[in-house]
């Protein structure tokens, strides 16, 4: 029954894991490029949820749609404003772009008096509330993050695979030239990624903030999350998914089982054995090219 209890945590835990995942594999396949803010507008979505229902005094189920669309035209203004002019750069600049925009997402997140420099609780209405099965105790707040993740995955595959919107942005993915061709705006397209990316990184904080509380350092949660990219494969949707799953349950069994420590090494100790053995990930496409 505890090795239950703990494999639940660590699928709630690699739940955020693999939504924090899916925004660095969806701006992959959209721009080539990998976004290390994922995590920072992962905490500025908790803030933003926060502020609604604290300070706006908004109802929970208003605060939280509320936060999900201030973030995702957020990251449609991110990409207009500060990704697109330097598109075409190497991508070392825009990575370090991307490292930039979340240092400064913390420090102006740090600024705000009384409010940046302290650790705050989300007030949902189903905190500290548990549901009793036989022996097994399970955390509502563990379960809402698991069932939230999945509707989420549904709505996303229902999208990409059914409406036009999301078949034009796989073909945008794909190969942007040949869809400008076709017709597809594939700079507004790429905006929508990053907004749609950013949507996914609020509702990973919303989830998480009930557990661990909203603070301007939440977003460093984001380097567990790229272990789980890479283990699922990075151009790979549900391999994101997969991999934040398997990232939190090893992260799980081993802050059990194993000594101090090895907890917060499990995730690189997983994605150096993966990438030994399946360098692509679980669901990476294998690329060759013609020399």
């Amino acid at each position: 029954m505890q090795f239950l209890q703990l494999i639940i945590s660590g699928v709630a835990q690699g739940c955020i894991y693999g939504l924090i995942a899916l925004g660095f594999v969806l701006i992959y396949k959209a721009t080539e490029t990998v976004s290390f803010a994922q995590g920072d507008l992962m905490m500025l979505g908790a803030f933003a949820g926060l502020a609604g229902m604290t300070f706006m005094g908004f109802a929970y189920w208003i605060a939280v749609p509320s936060a999900i669309v201030a973030m995702a035209l957020f990251g449609v203004l991110l990409e207009r404003v500060v990704i697109r002019p330097i598109l075409g750069q190497p991508a070392f600049s825009i990575v370090m772009l991307t490292i930039g925009i979340g240092y400064v997402a913390r420090g102006v997140i740090t600024m705000v008096p009384n409010i940046g420099t302290e650790t705050h609780a989300l007030p949902v209405p189903y905190k500290d509330q548990a549901w009793k099965v036989g022996a097994l105790v399970l955390n509502v707040e563990q379960m809402v993050v698991i069932g939230s993740t999945a509707c989420l995955s549904l709505l996303l595959f229902a999208m990409f695979k059914y409406s036009k919107l999301g078949v034009a942005m796989q073909a945008s993915s794909q190969n942007q030239l040949a869809a400008y061709y076709m017709g597809i705006p594939v700079q507004r397209f790429n905006g929508l990624v990053w907004g749609l990316a950013s949507a996914v990184a609020a509702i990973a904080g919303l989830l998480l903030a009930p557990i661990t509380f909203v603070h301007a350092n939440m977003g460093f949660i984001g380097l567990k999350a790229f272990p789980a990219a890479v283990v699922g494969g990075f151009g790979s949707l549900p391999g994101a998914i997969v991999g934040g799953l398997i990232i939190g349950i090893v992260e799980s069994l081993s802050g059990f089982y194993l000594p101090d420590g090895f907890k917060d090494t499990a995730a690189y100790i997983v994605v150096l054995i993966m990438l030994v053995v399946k360098p692509n990930g679980l669901f990476g496409e294998k690329l060759r090219k013609k020399v």
